[in-house]
């Protein structure tokens, strides 16, 4: 298969195919740790508060092997697209540094397959945001009923609306949208990948401390019992959707390969750093599952932190939430600077005389450099930061989203690309053992794709309508 069997028509990286440009003056610092520390920070977030719940749908034996599966299909996606860093196109002759995921599907895939893998970046952005913004505000209720049910009991009616804590996370979201850029948000991360690590491990530990309390391992080797057949399969198809939301990680390995230096290659640093991530991540994962269907069984919360397994110790349970908050508060800006950077750099290229983009007045808040602000930025970033929150409010069912946005996102660009891109990389030859094999693989994960899709759009439907 040749380059020649993808549309070509355009050779330049229009400004809606870029991601973060790299200036290739500065001296990479890179090794295999750091890179491992980028992956495992990008891949655990909200994700894992699901997979207890995940692994309940399907049982001991199957849930498990699903997030080895999974792991799998990951760590298979990121050995393709390692490879991809560097291209050399036939056709010119020349080789080319891919610096981000978007750029490697335009380079190799041709214009067409980039416009297509950009709107599913951008809609895998969007999602984050409406996903972070419904968690947000689960765990800030969580926090204000594991109050109340200290003081009154647990069987006391402690019912607080989602909408106006998601409209507090809203209003936090306008004010940080405000920062420039990505690389004034370096503190956020760290805060966010250090909250990340901290209520996962306090899930893993409640959990622990339900079994050993109970003195016995709940659930089952088929999973939940429903009331119905299709109930069950509808339920499976989420809790995969879950899982594959969990893993989804492949658009940032090429700009995290971009930071690191040489020798020995890249490609071998970053194929190591992936290997060791994935295998990290997976067994943290079924750390975190596996505790939380162990502790509740048929009984599993959609959420273990917010869903009220745990009540005592309540202040514990309180720090857990209050981690998760300010984990996504900087987790979603890490995820939109990117594209509010795209959208920005695309109109002022556009439109290189309006003075709607123009700045006009500095701000200085606390802790925060001092910056200009311009109607633009006012304008969109308020604009996406309400649409995400609108969109959320209409759907705030955590379980069902997260399940939505994982089966969207999963096979493009976890699958496909990276196949296709490998297949024109290393000039597989159709019909050969290699090209059969993973076209297989290809139309299998669709499969599986396909059928957590529907679960996910029906259990959306039956909550908001049923």
């Amino acid at each position: 298969m040749a380059r020649g069997d993808y549309e070509e028509e355009e050779e330049h990286h229009p400004p809606l195919l870029q991601t973060s440009p790299h200036n290739h003056n500065l001296n990479l610092t890179g090794t295999v740790w750091t890179a491992v520390a980028h992956i495992i920070t990008a891949v655990i977030g909200s994700g894992v508060l699901s997979l207890a719940w995940s692994i309940a749908q399907v049982g001991w034996i199957v849930g498990p092997l699903s997030l080895l599966l999974f792991g799998f299909f990951t760590l298979v996606s990121a050995y393709f697209i390692c490879d991809i860093h560097l291209y050399f196109d036939p056709k010119n002759g020349n080789t080319t540094m891919n610096q981000s995921y978007l750029q490697a599907v335009h380079t190799v895939l041709g214009y067409k397959n980039g416009l297509a893998c950009a709107c599913v970046f951008y809609f895998s952005i969007f999602k984050t945001g409406v996903v972070y913004t419904i968690t947000s505000a689960t765990s800030m209720r969580a926090i204000m009923q594991s109050n109340c049910y200290h003081e009154q009991g647990h069987d006391a009616p402690c019912e607080f609306e989602d909408w106006y804590y998601m409209l507090m996370f809203g209003i936090v979201q306008i004010l940080a949208s405000q920062i420039p850029n990505i690389f004034h948000t370096k503190w956020l991360s760290i805060i966010a990948a250090i909250m990340s690590f901290t209520y996962s491990f306090i899930g893993i530990g409640l959990g622990l401390a339900q079994i050993i309390d109970k003195g016995k391992i709940e659930g089952s080797i088929y999973g939940i019992s429903t009331t119905s057949p299709t109930q069950k399969v509808w339920l499976v198809a989420q809790a995969i959707g879950d899982i594959a939301f969990a893993f989804n990680f492949s658009v940032i390995l090429l700009e995290v390969q971009s930071t690191l230096k040489s020798p020995p290659s890249q490609k071998v640093t970053m194929k190591k750093a992936s290997t060791i991530a994935i295998f990290t991540s997976t067994i943290f994962y079924l750390c975190c599952g596996a505790s939380g269907y162990a502790a509740f069984g048929d009984l599993t919360p959609g959420n273990l932190l917010t869903g009220f397994g745990f009540y005592e110790p309540y202040w514990l349970v309180d720090f857990g939430n209050a981690c998760i908050v300010l984990h996504l508060v900087g987790g979603y800006q890490v995820y939109t600077q990117t594209l509010f950077a795209i959208v920005e750099r695309w109109y002022a290229e556009k439109f290189p005389e309006s003075v709607f983009a123009k700045d006009i007045r500095s701000v200085k808040v606390s802790l925060i450099p001092e910056f200009r602000l311009n109607p633009l930025r006012l304008c969109f970033r308020t604009a996406y930061v309400v649409l995400t929150m609108a969109v959320g409010m209409l759907f705030p069912y955590f379980n069902e989203v997260l399940a939505f946005a994982g089966s969207i996102i999963f096979w493009p660009s976890t699958i496909y690309f990276p196949v296709e891109m490998y297949f024109v990389q290393k000039k597989v030859v159709p019909w050969s053992g290699k090209w059969i094999i993973l076209r297989i693989y290809t139309i299998f994960c669709l499969l599986v794709t396909i059928f957590t899709l529907v679960g996910s759009i029906e259990g959306l439907i039956t909550k908001r309508f049923g």
